[in-house]
């Protein structure tokens, strides 16, 4: 049984707040729980978990190289060690059904997600713009039951991806983005979109919150709360970022 829900649920209802279009929430990317209790001692009220670096951190591959149950291993650790809301990257879903993705990831403490619409576990095919729909309002649909409005980011990889002819790809992405609020989406994350122009139709266009990557040493943030931009997490650039610095003192003692 899950227990402590009222407390994960208001978890659930201050992370939503945070996204604001124009006042971007900025949700550091960690992979344990020393990175973690870090960014949260820098000031930082919520945390995001991304594939790439957790895989690393346990020697695994990104694109579920690593399973569910070493992704929830890392998660109650980091919900163990901090006391603010936690969303994880959760790929395009290890294969597993919504309830046993909810199930899990309330277990473990987390009350935000990423789904993705490329399926690693399929020859990383796309999933139909419906299909991802559906997945969606599957997690929705178990969340609410379990009495926890888990903060679903709905992510499409088409601009990652280049899929298609890029004259209609942000038309394309549009449309799955759109099926995926009525799906019972929160947040919406076009993973890759690049260009000025693109973010703000993006932002102008879409019905939810938007959320994009950020470079922890490169991009800026009034920029993108300029844009419209509601959401800023770091992918795997911090820890990039982070191996950078630790190479350059390393180097030193050669």
């Amino acid at each position: 049984m899950i227990v402590g829900m009222s407390s994960l649920e208001s978890k659930a209802k201050a992370f939503l707040a945070l996204h604001r279009p124009g006042d971007p929430a900025v949700l550091p990317t960690v992979w344990d729980a020393w990175s973690a209790k870090v960014a949260v001692d820098a000031g930082f009220s919520a945390l995001t978990l991304g594939s790439h670096p957790v895989a690393d951190s346990i020697g695994r591959t990104d694109g579920e190289g690593m399973t569910f149950a070493e992704l929830l291993t890392r998660v109650r650790q980091i919900t163990e060690a901090v006391e603010v809301p936690v969303s994880v990257d959760i790929e395009s879903g290890y294969g597993l059904e919504p309830a046993q993705l909810i199930e899990g990831l309330l277990e473990a403490g987390a009350v935000g997600l990423n789904i993705e619409d490329t399926v690693h576990s399929e020859g990383k095919r796309l999933r139909s713009p419906q299909e991802h729909a559906d997945l969606v309002h599957g997690l929705r649909q178990f969340a609410d039951a379990a009495g926890v409005h888990v903060v679903v980011n709905a992510r499409t990889d088409l601009f990652l991806r280049q899929d298609g002819d890029e004259a209609d790809r942000v038309d394309r992405a549009i449309e799955r983005l759109r099926l995926a609020a009525t799906a019972g989406a929160d947040v919406l994350f076009p993973a890759g979109a690049q260009g000025d122009a693109v973010v703000r139709r993006l932002t102008g266009e879409l019905p939810l919150p938007i959320s994009m990557v950020g470079l922890p040493d490169k991009s800026d943030k009034a920029q993108l709360a300029d844009q419209g931009v509601a959401r800023i997490s770091f992918g795997p650039f911090l820890q990039r970022s982070l191996t950078a610095e630790i190479e350059r003192l390393l180097a030193r003692w050669k």
